[in-house]
Formats: C-alpha cells, structure tokens, sequence
C-alpha cells in the first residue's frame, strides 16, 4: 500500500470521541448542574458553604463546588493527589481560599461542626473502617450540613471479580464490596438522615471491565486521569457510547443500564439539627 493511500485511509477513520464522553454521560444522570448549583441532584452548593472534599483525589468535584463558591477543605492521604487537587484550584480565576491536608482520616484535621457541605466519594472501600470514617465525618458537620457519599455498586465489582487484575481488591485499593443496604445502614448509623440514594456509572462499569484488557495498572490511569486515547477498545467503546447517547432515546437506555448495572452508588444525608 503506498505512503499516499496509506495517509489517507488514516484521515477517514473516524478519530476517538473526545474524552468528556465521560463528563456527558455524568451530567445526564445529576452531576455538575452549573445551573442549578448543584454538584449532584439534591446536593447544592454555593457561597457562604464550607465544604470538605475527603479523599480528594485529582480535586474534580472540589473544582466544581469552589467555582459555585464555596470554601473547600482538602483531604487525601495521598500527598500527590492533594498537591495536584491544589494546583487545580489554585489555577481557578480569583484563587479562592481553600485548605489542604494530607491525612489517613483518623481522626480527620477538621474540627467539630465546620462544615456545611461533607463530600466522600469512592473512598470508604479503601479503608479499614468505614464505621471509623463516617462517624469523623458526622463530628465535622455542622446541624443541618448535608453529605454526599458513593462507592462502587455491588453488581459492577461482581463483575470486576471476573476481569480484573487481582491488585484490583487488595490495599491500597478495594478491600470490601459494599452491599446496597450495609451501605445505608453504616450511614444512618452514624447518626445521620439519608435523604435520597441513587445509582449510575453503567459507561464506566463496562469501561473498567475492558481496561484490563490493555495491561496498564490503575496507577497509570490514574496518573492520566483516566485520559487513555490510543487504546482501541476503549476508543471503540468511548465512541459506542457517544453514539447511543446521540439518538433520540439513548438518555432513557442510558438510565435503564445505570440501573441495571451501576458503577457506583450514591446516598445524599443530612446531619440532624
């Protein structure tokens, strides 16, 4: 095949979808409403909140809810992640104030009732014990603060069991599968009210199952931020995706499969008055 032919088979293929594929299909089910303030359907966040972001991460959603304005509390107990959660708000107009600590959570360096706003996402699958973290995170808030919490859903790590690499369910990753009702009842038994519970993430549930095809360690995704073009399958499956929510019905077979097999589960509390 000649250079010439070769160039220009190259053009027509079509090139990944972008990588917000991801970001689209969150949105859809909740996530980052800029127009309602709200970092997730019923969870609003604005100026005059005080939120803390535990187990930060890359500092995603803290981005979100300091651009919304409110005063965010950083920790991780990874000094990596709190340092590039840093430099992302640090890269906001305005350099609003924030705080970061890198910290194991126990006990958290927060003190008594200072928040309004408690954030814990995909966390407490880590951790020794969840009991131990849900109630340091019941202590910092505030009466009436609201908490957002989520780890993965039971059906997608049923899954996960079968594909994934073994370091998958050993420290410093997932060391428990969290059941639907262990998951609330660990809430409501730190003394706090759920106010509604929700499931998505079927995209990244099927996502993950092929990652492990591409033989790289979640460390490298993560230090990539799950920005992997170049690897066929999930090129392939980043553009199925795009497609299905392109079509008339496709949100209404999205929330069908975010159901069915969610990534993640999500409860929204509040802490008594």
């Amino acid at each position: 095949m000649s250079l010439i032919r070769r160039l220009r088979d190259r053009l027509r293929r079509p090139e990944p979808p972008s990588q917000m594929t991801g970001l689209r299909d969150a949105v859809l089910r909740g996530w980052f409403n800029k127009a309602a303030g709200e970092l997730f359907t019923g969870f609003p966040v604005g100026p005059g909140d005080v939120l803390v972001d535990v187990g930060c991460g890359l500092g995603a959603h803290s981005q979100f809810c300091a651009e919304r304005g409110a005063r965010v509390i950083l920790v991780d107990a990874d000094p990596k992640r709190v340092a590039q959660a840093s430099a992302r708000l640090q890269a906001l107009p305005g350099s609003p104030a924030f705080e970061a600590h890198v910290s194991l959570c126990d006990p958290l360096p927060v003190a008594d009732g200072t928040a309004t706003r408690v954030l814990c996402t995909e966390v407490i699958e880590h951790v020794d014990s969840p009991a131990l973290l849900l109630s340091e995170m019941a202590r910092i808030g505030k009466p009436g603060a609201l908490y957002l919490f989520t780890c993965p859903d039971p059906q997608a790590e049923a899954l996960q069991k079968y594909v994934a690499s073994p370091s998958y369910f050993v420290q410093p990753h997932h060391v428990r599968i969290i059941g639907r009702e262990e998951f609330a009842a660990s809430v409501e038994a730190a003394g706090l009210v759920i106010e509604s519970r929700h499931s998505y993430g079927f995209f990244w549930s099927i996502w993950l199952a092929f990652f492990w095809t591409t033989g790289m360690s979640l460390e490298e995704a993560t230090e990539k931020a799950f920005q992997l073009p170049g690897q066929p399958v999930l090129d392939n499956w980043l553009r199925t995706w795009q497609s299905l929510l392109d079509q008339p019905n496709g949100n209404a077979v999205k929330q069908a499969l975010d159901d069915l097999m969610p990534k993640s589960q999500l409860i929204i509390a509040r802490k008594p008055c």
